[in-house]
């Protein structure tokens, strides 16, 4: 990398950004903010796609057939979790129930479930940041799918754990149960 390179992503990591600078951005650019921090997002991979529309499709699926009325979007769908301009995401599943959190713009608060998948450049942020501002927005069931593990992070979110939430890690072999739909459950290895 070059020297001014090098300058302009320093600048970058130095300045803080709004949700006004996310939507000055190009058709087809991505990005999140995490308290005014600016992360690209990169395409995903071929089998990041496979998970998410698996998962995605076993959702509404479920939702569907047993007559309720959540709604699943898969990214790009934007999720103001609080109400400042410094917040921004672009989880790749987002599961919502309460209707009146929905506008034309996304998600205008906490989904009731946000499934992350995992990669080298996001997994850190994932496990700890999003981790943190989930947990802390009312998000109440939180998955990381690591393909670089094979593993799945499960945490469900309420009142009763003092320390933020209970974690429980599966295998793509497993059958994992979400907590929202407990009849549900999903085998990642299916879709990999």
């Amino acid at each position: 990398m070059d020297a001014k390179a090098q300058a302009n992503d320093d600048e970058k990591e130095d300045k803080r950004y709004t949700i006004d600078d996310i939507m000055k951005l190009p058709e087809g650019q991505r990005a999140e903010l995490i308290n005014g921090r600016w992360y690209d997002m990169s395409a995903p991979t071929r089998l990041h796609q496979d998970i998410v529309m698996n998962i995605s499709s076993a959702l509404h699926e479920h939702i569907k057939s047993n007559g309720g009325s959540c709604k699943v979007y898969p990214a790009p769908f934007a999720v103001f979790l609080n109400k400042d301009n410094r917040n921004y995401f672009e989880p790749d599943i987002s599961v919502i129930c309460d209707k009146s959190k929905l506008s034309d713009r996304g998600c205008e608060g906490a989904p009731d479930v946000v499934i992350e998948v995992a990669s080298e450049s996001t997994k850190s942020r994932d496990l700890f940041l999003k981790l943190y501002k989930y947990m802390n927005a009312g998000v109440k069931e939180y998955w990381v799918v690591d393909p670089l593990t094979d593993t799945v992070n499960c945490y469900e979110f309420n009142e009763k754990y003092e320390t933020g939430g209970e974690l429980r890690i599966f295998n793509f072999d497993d059958e994992i149960p979400f907590v929202t739909f407990p009849e549900l459950k999903v085998r990642i290895a299916d879709f990999a």
